[in-house]
């Protein structure tokens, strides 16, 4: 009888601990879980923050090109009225239809940021003659490319071949402005949706400087 004792005595502890080493995997387990269901959930967030950063040299080429882009449009919206050459005319169009779409995304990621518009803008184009040349470029300085008011109002009053002639100066000029910008955001920048637009205003108006000096009969 004793012995059978012992021995219920001897079960009834071996089951004891039995169900407190499985309790305590039970936690261990738990708590794991627990902890990689929280990185899980973190990772997405951390991937989103990287995603969107930016710096100020994001800032400074969307608050830049804005007003780039909108004279550029002041300009190109002349030739449908002024220019003598469809091929003129053809181009002009094409910058607006690349350009203004670019005016409008840019302002969403200044709006997103939290950071001013530049002075005078819209999410559309600027007035016609309205001069940007004294807008603060992205080291402190007059932005390249960009024509005072003087420009412009002689851009008004031609017509015809003259026209012709005066837009496709100004126009390469002012492309190699933005060339200049973009190229800066290219190295400098962190956005990477920034980055790639800059990328694209390089290769497309590189390729539409080489086209304007072609129509000027430059080579």
């Amino acid at each position: 009888m004793r012995n059978t004792r012992i021995r219920r005595a001897a079960l009834a502890a071996t089951a004891v601990t039995a169900a407190l080493v499985l309790a305590a995997c039970g936690n261990d387990s738990d708590t794991a879980g627990s902890g990689h269901q929280g990185h899980g959930s973190a990772s997405p967030s951390a991937g989103t923050a990287a995603a969107g950063a930016h710096n100020a040299q994001d800032v400074s080429f969307a608050q830049g090109m804005i007003p780039h882009h909108q004279q550029a449009l002041e300009m190109a919206r002349l030739a449908a009225t002024r220019a003598s050459s469809a091929k003129v005319k053809d181009l002009a169009a094409r910058i607006e239809k690349a350009q203004d779409p670019e005016i409008r995304t840019m302002s969403g990621w200044l709006k997103s940021w939290d950071e001013k518009m530049p002075s005078g803008s819209s999410t559309g184009s600027g007035m016609p003659g309205m001069d940007h040349s004294d807008m603060p470029g992205m080291d402190g300085s007059s932005m390249p490319g960009m024509m005072d008011g003087k420009d412009m109002e002689k851009l008004e009053k031609a017509s015809g071949a003259d026209f012709d002639t005066m837009f496709l100066t100004m126009m390469v000029e002012h492309h190699r402005g933005a060339v200049e910008m973009a190229t800066a955001e290219k190295t400098k920048g962190r956005y990477g949706p920034a980055r790639a637009m800059a990328d694209d205003i390089v290769t497309g108006q590189t390729a539409e400087i080489t086209e304007m000096n072609k129509l000027l009969g430059k080579r």
